[in-house]
């Protein structure tokens, strides 16, 4: 019986208190998600990437969490299906970053200009 109070007070939480937990997840989530981009740009460390997708995927199921707080009581409004598009497409660019660094992707100074070729000294 434990279980199903602590999941209602949880969930009453999130509900009491969304302004500030919305508030809160959205920036960090854009800026985790740029962040990620930067990194990916910048050909950083693989380490370094990761991390940054993983606190940025454990933001984005946060707000899946808060999200699906609302969707259990019925409460369905245009921005409940907004943050929950806005988590997806975050998680999506951050994995995306990772496939890419994974696959082999150009080089971002070959992307800007694929005839560059190298110094000779």
């Amino acid at each position: 019986m434990l279980e199903i109070s602590l999941f209602t007070d949880l969930a009453a939480f999130s509900r009491n208190h969304c302004v500030a937990i919305c508030a809160t997840l959205i920036p960090l989530i854009l800026l985790v998600t740029i962040q990620t981009l930067l990194l990916s740009f910048w050909q950083k460390t693989t380490a370094a990437l990761l991390t940054s997708v993983m606190i940025a995927s454990g933001l984005v199921m946060a707000l899946f969490l808060h999200v699906s707080t609302w969707f259990i009581i019925g409460v369905i409004h245009p921005v409940t299906f907004i943050l929950a598009a806005l988590g997806s497409v975050c998680l999506v660019v951050n994995w995306a970053a990772v496939a890419w660094r994974q696959w082999g992707g150009r080089s971002p100074q070959k992307l800007l200009n694929p005839y560059l070729k190298p110094m000779q000294f």
